[in-house]
């Protein structure tokens, strides 16, 4: 027989790490990377994205959820990384 975790894992913590790691690698991007590079390495950045929240989704090791919780880390990563590409493209059209 399994016995019932007495302290289970906070699932949301591993949404919310797959989003911090996004948002980072998207600001890294957009900081360090030329313009004419930039879309690439963002997409390279949500694949990345992506591999993580699987590898943190079963790392968690529970099965109730995982569709969701993977889901959730998937969509939130590209609408971090949408949002912030925005605003690099926002700020690229100001003269200076």
């Amino acid at each position: 027989m399994s016995e019932p975790a007495l302290a289970p894992r906070n699932p949301l913590i591993g949404v919310v790490a797959v989003w911090g790691a996004a948002l980072i690698a998207a600001i890294a991007i957009g900081v360090f990377v030329p313009e004419t590079w930039r879309m690439q390495w963002l997409i390279v950045g949500f694949g990345g994205a992506v591999l993580l929240s699987f590898v943190v989704q079963l790392a968690h090791g529970q099965t109730s959820g995982f569709i969701f919780r993977t889901a959730a880390s998937v969509t939130g990563s590209l609408l971090l990384l949408g949002i912030v590409s925005a605003a690099f493209g926002l700020v690229a059209l100001i003269p200076v």
